[in-house]
Formats: structure tokens, C-alpha cells, sequence
């Protein structure tokens, strides 16, 4: 069976915890991939900004479906972004903001945002992920496109905050984790597959041709659309659940080492 399309998701599965990847093996991979007619896509929460320059040799000519769906692109041409209403916009960012153990980015087109008076740690942190981010007194009046916020809270309290999210939010936005500690909130609908499945129909590509990788549960729709799934070795359980097949560990080349046999025809792409 052919493959048209490999979708990779960043942290915990393309990049190693060091948050680097081999860049010639992977370049490499990625000339064999154009001979090959295969597509390459990001697929990941973080910001389109901060995905790119992982990829300065090709941004231009792949694919990122970033903010966890929010905000598709391909060869720098918008392709898709979600948008959440002013109101509805107010109504989360109010209540994200009375629950005290929980830290807020709103994610926008322009730029996230996250307020001042947040410890230095969430803003050296936050600045990883999100390479334009400003620093506001509150998250009123605001004068750009939200697809996404971003939340930062202590592992033992995401449960309980996701269930309360559930609760009051479900509506409006769904609580997704996403591997380091944090939870993501996203318009229901407007996942990673979602924007893969965009991607699919302008390039006429079938689910049974992809190839996709994750190890969170931002990953679990992806996963479950993707004809060839593949979680991670440090995936947990219910993740590895969801997927067809398992790669290495991040941190050991897994998902070059299954480009590989993807390349080669090699099994389970035999």
C-alpha cells in the first residue's frame, strides 16, 4: 500500500527531550520524500511561528498544522484557521482567569498572550513554545484571531481543572493534554485530524496513504484517522491503545527510523 503523507507530531515524538532531531538523516529522508511524491506535515500544538524554525530549509515548501488544528498552512499559504467569537472568547478567558492554580495563553494569529503579573517561569517557558508572545495587563480588547489557549498548572491538578473545563466549557472548547504538563484548549471539531483531513482532500490523498506519529492525547484523533498510526515507545498506554503500530522512543530516532522503512517499502509498508 502507498504512502502520500507523513504527519509527524513534535514534542515527545519527532524531537528528542532535548528538543533537537537529526537534521541530516532527516533532510536526507526528506529528499527521498519528494522523489517519492509523499507530503510532509507538522502536526503539533505549538505555534506556527516556533514550528517553522525548526525547519528553515523547507518551511516553505511543507505543511503545519499547528495550535493543534487551530491554524493550518502549506508553503506559507493559510489553508484553515478555527475562530473563536468575541464572546465566546470573553466567556472562557473569565473563567480560565478565576481558577487560581492556573497559569492562561491565549493563542491568536498575531501573537499569544499571557498577562504580567504570571511568575518569570511560566514567561521563560511560554517563550519556548510560542516565539511571538506579548505580555498584557488582562485579556480585554484584544484585536486578533483566537483558535486556542494554552494552559500551565501543576500535574496533580489537571484532572480535576479538565473536569471542571468539561463542565463549564464543553461548548465552547475542549481540554486536550499535551505531553509536558499542560493542557490545551481547542474548538471541538478543530483537532490535528481535522487539519490533516484538510490537507487530504486539497491533495486527494486517502486515509489508508498516511502515516502519522504522536504520543499524546492531543494525538489521539490523528491516530485513529491515519491508516498507518504509530505511537511512540514513551507514549503511555491509552495512547499506544489508540494507534496501529508503536515507533522507537523520541529520543532514539523512532519516527526516522520508520521513515525509513516507509522509504524503503519496508514492513508494515510492504
Amino acid at each position: 500500500m502507498s504512502v502520500k503523507l507523513i504527519a509527524v507530531d513534535m514534542d515527545g515524538t519527532f524531537l528528542s527531550d532535548a528538543k533537537t532531531y537529526n537534521r541530516e538523516r532527516f533532510l536526507a529522508q526528506y529528499a527521498r520524500m519528494k522523489e517519492q511524491d509523499i507530503r510532509f506535515v507538522v502536526a503539533s500544538g505549538n505555534q506556527y511561528y516556533q514550528l517553522i524554525s525548526f525547519f528553515p530549509e523547507i518551511a516553505d515548501e511543507i505543511a503545519f498544522v499547528a495550535e493543534n488544528g487551530g491554524w493550518v498552512v502549506n508553503a506559507r499559504e493559510d489553508v484553515f484557521n478555527g475562530e473563536l467569537t468575541k464572546a465566546q472568547f470573553d466567556t472562557v478567558a473569565r473563567f480560565l482567569c478565576a481558577l487560581p492554580e492556573v497559569e492562561v495563553i491565549a493563542c491568536g494569529k498575531s501573537s499569544a498572550y499571557t498577562l504580567k503579573a504570571y511568575d518569570d517561569s511560566l514567561k521563560e517557558m511560554a517563550a519556548k513554545y510560542y516565539h511571538r508572545l506579548e505580555m498584557v495587563d488582562n485579556f480585554d480588547h484584544l484585536d486578533d484571531i483566537f483558535f486556542k489557549f494554552g494552559l500551565n498548572l501543576p500535574d496533580s491538578d489537571i484532572p480535576r481543572v479538565q473536569e471542571m473545563i468539561h463542565a463549564e466549557l464543553s461548548d465552547i472548547m475542549v481540554p486536550v493534554t499535551t505531553g509536558h504538563g499542560n493542557i490545551d484548549l481547542i474548538i471541538p471539531g478543530v483537532h490535528k485530524a481535522n487539519g490533516l483531513r484538510i490537507l487530504q482532500q486539497h491533495w486527494g490523498i486517502a486515509d489508508s496513504e498516511v502515516v502519522a506519529f504522536g504520543d499524546s492525547g492531543n494525538d489521539v484523533e490523528m491516530l485513529r484517522q491515519a491508516g498507518f498510526s504509530f505511537a511512540m515507545a514513551n507514549a503511555k498506554p491509552h495512547i499506544k491503545a489508540v494507534a496501529r503500530f508503536e515507533a522507537p522512543h523520541n529520543n532514539d530516532e523512532g519516527v526516522l527510523d520508520v521513515i525509513e522503512k516507509a522509504l524503503n517499502g519496508e514492513a508494515p509498508f510492504n
